[in-house]
This record gives structure tokens, sequence and C-alpha cells, in this order.
């Protein structure tokens, strides 16, 4: 169980500084618009993956913990 609640805290964390993260670093050519527009969406662009693999390794920790849990019958 603290082993599982260990790995939510740590995509909380890992979510809460990309999302903080998206900060535009290197304009070139485009104005200030576009840059920070370009900006937030590759900031919404990896919080979404991030998410992704937060289900995905929540759906592997469930599996594992059923298979486990059988195990031990």
């Amino acid at each position: 169980m603290w082993f599982f609640l260990a790995v939510q805290a740590v995509f909380l964390l890992w979510i809460v500084l990309g999302a903080r993260s998206g900060g535009p670093s290197d304009c070139g050519t485009l104005d200030a618009q576009t840059c920070n527009d370009a900006a937030n969406a590759g900031t919404a662009v990896g919080v979404g993956l991030i998410i992704v693999l937060w289900t995905v390794v929540d759906i592997i920790l469930g599996i594992t913990y059923a298979v486990v849990r059988l195990a031990r019958r």
C-alpha cells in the first residue's frame, strides 16, 4: 500500500512541476503571443503524456496487486 501511495505522490509532484515549467525559452522569429501559445500547447501535451503514463502505471500496479493477492490464497 505504501508503495502505491509513493508512486501517486511522485506522479502528482511530476505533474505540478511539469505544468509550472512551461515558459518559452527561445522564440526565434515568432512574436510573443505565438511563442506563449506554443509553449502552453507544449506544456499541455507534456502534462497529458504524464497523465497517460500515470494511468498505465496504476493499471499495471493494480494487476500486479491482484495477481499477488490471488497467489497468496
